[in-house]
């Protein structure tokens, strides 16, 4: 097979012409991008916004982010949150930049202990709308997010006290509610408290307490309130979690003293955000990012408890206390 005359000329010449950057910038031009995540909780006095920069420079990422200057504003943002009834506004609540410093390291790629975020106190009312406003007071760029609050809700199931917690290997007890209104996604988890106290010294004690989440994924057909919903509660499960969770301590002796049921509502972009962020378990793996923040990325929503309103902090039955000394799985943890 010949090779072509003028293919054959270029070849030569290859060699002699100056050689091309052999190194790739993957590194766009800078563009601003405010990253904003806060969820409001009307049982909150104080309310929180975590406000950052989108960064990127060469090298590695990782060493990045443990700079603060790579993720915070400092002094160019003003926050502002208003509160609205239909077109009516009818209070403005300001931010200040707030340096938290008990920031826990986690795997340690982001700066701890310290962080800043942007800080507002003030009660809030279900029934109007929150909307937030970040203006930049170098480039004028406004950043934008709205949210309605999830409303309380009735628990049926369990009654509030002097009824008692009772839990009973084999058999099940049931929990029951109905829906909130702007309430999509709920979780309930089971705060198990105790009190442990050192044997050679019964003055010396301590409480203690054990999660146990019951369950984080049951979401409501529609966002109007009021739909009856409920769940067993299993008695085995209970005495499992506890002897998975609380050590033989051969030093102490252990007394039980109640159960607190805490659910939890997640407003309806939260529960997107969840939904598009938690692990797959289908075949496609890559879905859409989500975001409510306008000329920004990230989540302003809403979520509630019944710790204040509504809760249910049971004392243990002396049914339960009683198993607590037979289970096989609590009998050596010194109830």
């Amino acid at each position: 097979m010949k090779f072509p005359t003028k293919l054959l000329a270029l070849a030569l010449l290859l060699p002699l012409l100056p050689s091309c950057k052999k190194e790739l910038n993957v590194n766009a031009d800078w563009k601003d991008i405010t990253v904003v995540y806060g969820l409001l909780n009307q049982n909150d006095t104080a309310h929180y916004l975590r406000i950052t920069k989108a960064f990127l420079g060469p090298g590695n990422a990782l060493d990045f982010a443990k700079i603060p200057d790579s993720s915070y504003y400092h002094d160019s943002l003003a926050v502002r949150m208003e509160e609205w009834n239909g077109s009516t506004l009818l209070k403005t609540f300001l931010f200040r930049d707030t340096l938290l410093t008990d920031k826990e390291a986690g795997d340690s790629v982001f700066y701890f202990p310290e962080q800043i975020v942007y800080k507002t106190k003030g009660t809030l009312n279900v029934d109007n709308i929150y909307r937030i406003f970040i203006v930049n007071t170098n480039t004028g760029k406004e950043i934008t997010a709205e949210t309605e609050l999830v409303h309380p809700f009735t628990i049926e199931r369990p009654l509030p006290p002097p009824a008692k917690a009772t839990f009973q290997a084999g058999k099940t007890t049931q929990t029951i509610w109905y829906t909130a209104q702007n309430g999509r996604r709920y979780q309930l988890l089971i705060r198990f408290h105790y009190i442990e106290y050192q044997i050679a010294d019964t003055s010396q004690k301590e409480d203690k307490y054990v999660d146990w989440l019951i369950f984080s994924n049951i979401k409501s057909q529609n966002l109007d309130g009021g739909v009856k919903m409920e769940y067993p509660v299993s008695g085995d499960a209970f005495f499992i979690v506890l002897g998975g969770n609380i050590p033989v301590n051969p030093n102490v002796t252990r007394a039980a003293r109640d159960a607190e049921y805490i659910f939890t509502v997640a407003a309806d972009d939260l529960n997107t955000y969840m939904e598009v962020t938690e692990p797959s378990n289908s075949l496609i793996q890559e879905r859409p990012p989500f975001t409510n923040i306008v000329n920004g990325i990230g989540l302003f929503s809403s979520r509630y408890n019944n710790r204040v309103d509504n809760s249910r902090v049971l004392q243990i039955s002396d049914m339960t206390k009683a198993e607590l000394k037979t289970n096989p799985n609590t009998m050596n943890l010194g109830f």
